[in-house]
């Protein structure tokens, strides 16, 4: 079964026709309402109408995240505020948030999107969809709503955390499929087999897996845990949420749609649009947007662009699992954090010293845990247990308000952690996120 056979089917040169009608109105759009777009297309010496063919959006400015934040809360807004019904931002971002501001029209695309994802892992009408992501300003719990919504399904709407209770109610309402991030439908798979329940004696047939790198050694142990074919899905909130792209039924790359998300790969360093199948930094603009369209947007994932044929029969092109960031943020349970922002609370706390090291691991729950080491003050470090742990908890506490997680916190000696001449190295990854091809 294909969702929208004759938008995720459709001839190549039909679909390209109307990206480009799509484009043109965007620019014009964006022009006319969008003061920020308007002095981008400006200052680059462009007019909407010299936007001609599609491949003249490589002439066009690239947005960054950075730039986003900077229009917070309505500078990139393109319709009257009267016409929003829907406000989310980015989590654990640096500084201030990415607003994606949704109208009517754009819940709908949302509902739509996400139900393609749904329906390329195998959903149907009927099916029982176990929704495990956060609800809330974090764009995975509605987004997967609305698409399960649009597709027929019958929504559980679990949010994340509290796993016997899901647990009871993947037991209990016969969930079909499970939606949620990947360390935590591992998670779920310790504590049923910790409660004696067996995967054989639940209903779940489908999960569908994103907002954090996962590999596909992680999408086995999945498997073979809860009895499941596993799918990955990807979105980010500065483009809709969830529902850009997903797996099919083939598993060999993410169908993108396309015709609502036009993909660019670039050379990260030079800003040269790749051919498909070359891998470089992901760029996607939003076509058919309201609220919040944004061009070219820089994603600074690292992927490639599959244009060929699909056992599936879907014609949308494919892009590779994510293989990589060209910055330093860490997505650590679905939250993106930068180091960045774990050195400022530092810098504000006298007692610690401006040396740290960020150690993560997926445990033996398969959550990542996120270990901080850092050095103390000479001054404040001594055999005194007390002293130090009443550092250590204004660490903790202060480092969970910044970024919404917990981090374990251990306090070193002044000069533990080793100096470098070069670049520190701030972040040791031990998770194996790679594991694999698709």
């Amino acid at each position: 079964m294909i969702w929208n056979e004759q938008r995720e089917c459709e001839d190549l040169e039909t679909r390209r026709k109307r990206q480009l009608a799509d484009l043109k109105e965007l620019c014009f759009r964006l022009y006319d309402r969008v003061p920020f777009y308007r002095a981008r297309f400006d200052a680059a010496g462009l007019t909407p109408a010299d936007i001609r063919q599609l491949s003249d959006l490589s002439r066009i400015p690239f947005t960054t995240k950075d730039e986003l934040r900077e229009t917070y809360p309505y500078g990139l807004l393109a319709v009257d505020e009267s016409e929003l019904r829907e406000i989310h931002t980015s989590s654990g971002t640096t500084g201030t948030p990415v607003v994606g501001a949704y109208t009517d029209a754009d819940i709908s695309l949302w509902g739509e999107v996400a139900a393609r994802c749904l329906c390329m892992a195998g959903g149907r009408r009927g099916d029982v969809v176990q929704n495990a992501y956060g609800y809330g300003m974090f764009t995975g719990g509605l987004g997967l709503h609305y698409g399960a919504r649009a597709l027929g399904a019958n929504i559980i709407p679990a949010a994340s955390g509290n796993t016997k209770r899901q647990l009871m109610l993947m037991r209990d309402f016969k969930s079909t499929i499970l939606t949620c991030t990947p360390s935590y439908a591992l998670h779920m798979a310790e504590v049923a087999k910790e409660l004696s329940i067996d995967p054989d004696r639940l209903h779940l047939n489908i999960g569908v897996f994103g907002a954090e790198p996962w590999s596909n050694a992680m999408r086995a142990e999945i498997e073979n845990k809860l009895h499941l074919k596993a799918f990955d899905i990807y979105g980010l909130t500065e483009i809709i949420g969830p529902g850009v792209s997903c797996e099919c039924a083939a598993q060999n790359g993410l169908h993108v749609n396309e015709d609502h998300f036009y993909p660019e790969i670039i050379d990260a360093r030079t800003g040269e649009v790749l051919p498909d199948g070359e891998t470089g930094e992901l760029v996607l603009t939003t076509l058919t947007r309201q609220g919040t369209p944004i061009l070219r947007y820089r994603t600074r994932d690292i992927t490639r662009i599959d244009s060929s044929p699909c056992a599936c029969g879907r014609t949308l092109r494919r892009m590779h699992r994510l293989l990589g960031r060209n910055d330093d943020m860490l997505i650590l349970r679905g939250v993106n954090v930068f180091p960045s922002q774990i050195e400022n609370v530092l810098l504000r706390i006298e007692e610690t010293q401006p040396h740290y090291q960020i150690i993560i691991e997926r445990g033996a729950s398969h959550l990542d845990e996120v270990e901080l080491q850092v050095e103390v003050e000479e001054n404040f470090f001594s055999d005194e247990t007390k002293e130090l742990e009443r550092i250590r908890r204004k660490i903790h506490s202060e480092l969970k308000q910044e970024l919404g997680i917990s981090v374990k916190v251990k306090l070193v000696e002044p000069r533990a952690i080793a100096r470098s001449e070069g670049k520190a190295k701030r972040v040791i990854d031990r998770r194996n996120l790679q594991g694999g091809t698709p």
